[in-house]
Parts: structure tokens; sequence; C-alpha cells
């Protein structure tokens, strides 16, 4: 049997329904409990931890955390009753909202619905991850355009500059043996270094904004890619763009890696860039990297280390 409660709660009414079987929740009652740390997405894996906070909460009340798949119900999450909630990212697009319970188990007041968003970028079966770390069939490789980079991309260069980065060469460096956390910062500082911090792209538009403010723009159009062999007997594919038209500044070809081989959309990616075409394919210590422009270094830092 389900019951309707009408709840009055600092000002604002609002429904909770309560079956039998446990508490069930609304999706059109008024929301105050805030929650924080979610993050704008998670790889397989990471550890999400979530915190529901409101301004005053009776010692009578206790929280309860919910989740729910898509088109599914809702569930209370068996032992976590604090403000806190903490569970391995395994689920794409898993509803989450947190509760006060009163002593009877009825709700209180509830929360907005946040969605924990689960992007592994290169993916975890067997062929995408053997295709990430460079070991493909040139029959797999195929032609990209520049919709794969599309969007608003940031330097992470600024980022190791104010040792931000530094969890993650601590990581590496842990599981080295032959490379320290020193080495690791100095290696990817010569490969990150740039003056570029913003790039725009849109369409067959691509704009540099650099460290002054100054943007430069030019159109560009597909040139072919590359496949490049690496020491460690590893590959890699480069898809080049040669400019059409546009400022001067810019320059005449533009080379992608991203570590994968056909039409996906990119996550982050190493940009390369010369008017020399063929001087560009002899750079392999110098790989400025971009991330979404949204991101903050917490998302950039787990990023790095899921790779």
């Amino acid at each position: 049997m389900i019951k309707e409660f009408k709840l009055l709660a600092r000002g604002l009414v609002f429904s909770v329904l309560l079956a039998g079987c446990g508490t069930q929740l609304t999706d059109s009652v008024e929301k105050e409990i805030e929650i924080g740390g979610l993050a704008k997405h998670y790889h397989t894996g990471d550890e999400v931890t979530l915190t529901a906070s409101l301004d005053t909460v009776s010692n009578e009340n206790r929280w309860a955390w919910f989740i729910r798949e898509e088109e599914g119900e809702w569930q209370k999450v068996v032992g976590l009753t604090t403000e806190v909630f903490s569970r391995e990212a395994t689920i794409d697009e898993l509803e989450v909202k947190a509760a006060l319970l009163d002593n009877n188990e009825k709700i209180v007041l509830e929360s907005k619905t946040v969605k924990v968003s689960v992007d592994d970028h290169h993916g975890s079966d067997e062929d995408t991850s053997r295709i990430y770390n460079g070991f493909f069939y040139n029959t797999e490789v195929a032609d990209r355009t520049l919709k794969d980079w599309e969007g608003e991309w940031q330097s992470v260069y600024p980022y190791l500059e104010k040792g931000a980065l530094d969890p993650v060469f601590e990581a590496k460096s842990s599981k080295s043996d032959t490379m320290t956390f020193d080495e690791y910062k100095e290696y990817d500082e010569v490969g990150y270094v740039t003056d570029i911090e913003h790039i725009s792209i849109q369409n067959d538009t691509v704009s540099f904004t650099d460290i002054s403010g100054e943007t430069t723009t030019a159109d560009y159009i597909y040139d072919g890619f590359e496949i490049l062999v690496y020491e460690k007997g590893n590959r890699g594919v480069r898809f080049t763009y040669k400019k059409e038209s546009g400022d001067t500044a810019m320059p005449q070809y533009i080379q992608f890696s991203d570590h994968m081989i056909s039409p996906e959309k990119s996550g982050h990616y190493h940009l390369y860039w010369r008017d020399d075409r063929m001087q560009l394919l002899e750079e392999v210590t110098h790989w400025p990297t971009f991330y979404p422009a949204e991101y903050g270094e917490e998302e950039i830092v787990r990023d790095m280390l899921a790779h």
C-alpha cells in the first residue's frame, strides 16, 4: 500500500511516497539538500565520493542515500548513514540522491538528483586497450575529421608549473624501477611546455590563444595520417590538417595524437604544429597536451592516473 504524506520543511511544501516495502523517493519535491564533490566524469574503478550538506540537521534525523539505474527503481544504499556517499564507479549515468530520515524511516527532506558519469575514453575491452597502448593493425586505422577534437581546450602546462600534477608523477615513479619523481616531472615538462593556453575548434576552424591573451585563427582541411614507430616498439598515429586560409601567425600544419586510430570523440590530445610537414614527424619529445576547458585539476589528475 502506498501512502502520500504532506510535510512542511522550512516553509516549503513537498510530497513523499512511502511503500510497505520501504522508503521510496519522488521526483517532484522541493529540494534544499546540496550534494558536493561530483566530478565531471569518472573512470571505471574510481572512487566516487559525494558529500551532502544542509544548514541545520536535527539530531532526530539521519542521512540516507539512494541510487537508481536508468529506468530502474530507487534503491536505498545499505550502510551509508552519514552525509558522505562512497562507491566504486562502475555504472554510467547512475542517479544518486541524499535524504534525511526520521526515526520512523520517513523522508523529511531529499536532495536533487545527480548523475555519475563513467567515461573510460579509450575503453576497457581488450582490443581497445591494445590499440590505446600502441599495438594495432594498419587496417584498423581510419581517417578522422576535426569533429573528433571539436570544443574548447586548455593546456595542462600551467597545472604542471604550479605542482598540481605532482600526484601523477608520484604514482608513476612508485611503479617504476628506472625513473624517479623528478625525472618524470622533467620529462613531462619538456613535453607539455607551450605558450598556447587555450584552443578552440569549431567545424574546420581552429583558434589558438596564447599566454598574452592574443588569439589567432585559421581554417584547416584534412591532409591524411602518419603511422609512427617508437623506440619501445609500440606505434602511434598522427592525423594531419593543412591550413586553407586564415591568420599568417597560424601554422601551416597541425597534427593530433590521442592514442586513438579511428573516428571517436577525443578526451584529451597531444598537438604538434609547424610550417614544415616533415619536421612535424621528427618531433617526439615536445607534445603540448590539451584537456577540455571545463576540467579542473582534480579531473585532469584523475584522468592521467587512469592512463
